[in-house]
């Protein structure tokens, strides 16, 4: 495998160039990582961020879904 072809083959399986790839992923990172410190917070202050974490994984794992139905 060719090293372009490393950097191509995963985007190119889910219906993405690499840059629309790159973009999907890092957002999908960035609302993790913020659905990551509303648990940490909730764990020390339950009565916050309640289902902010739970709703934001939701969020996006609908988000996946559609788009591999469009695919």
């Amino acid at each position: 495998m060719s090293l372009t072809e490393k950097f191509t083959s995963h985007p190119q399986s889910v219906g993405e160039t690499y840059a629309e790839h790159a973009v999907m992923a890092s957002g999908f990172g960035f609302k993790l990582m913020l659905a990551g410190m509303a648990c940490l917070v909730h764990a020390v202050l339950p009565f916050l961020f309640v289902r902010t974490g739970s709703g934001m994984i939701s969020d996006l794992y609908q988000r996946m879904v559609a788009h591999r139905a469009r695919h």
